[in-house]
């Protein structure tokens, strides 16, 4: 079993995210974000379930999707880090993910 590590660039993707959905819909906003969290922690059990970014190939990266988001995490023996999160009609920019990869490319 692994431990999650949220970074602070993947809560704020998130946060942000949640923040413009809740200016139509609060409840909406909320749910995601349970969903989020919940389907973020499944990954404690299977750290390698997600699937590899077409984006990203050749890094050590992985995500999950709950939609509408996609979750960047990166894992290793015994933690999965969450660097990303962002809307999945988006264009993922690699930089995003640098912040907080420990400087991979």
């Amino acid at each position: 079993m692994v431990e999650i590590v949220w970074t602070e660039p993947a809560l704020s993707d998130l946060d942000a995210i949640a923040d413009f959905i809740a200016l139509e819909n609060p409840v909406a906003a909320q749910k995601l974000v349970r969903r989020i969290f919940k389907h973020v922690e499944q990954l404690t059990e299977h750290p390698k379930s997600g699937s590899k970014p077409a984006e990203l190939e050749g890094w050590n990266h992985r995500q999950i999707v709950e939609p509408p988001c996609r979750v960047f995490y990166r894992p290793d023996l015994s933690y999965v880090f969450i660097l990303h999160v962002m809307r999945s009609e988006q264009r993922l920019r690699a930089s995003k993910l640098k912040r907080g990869s420990g400087g991979e490319s």
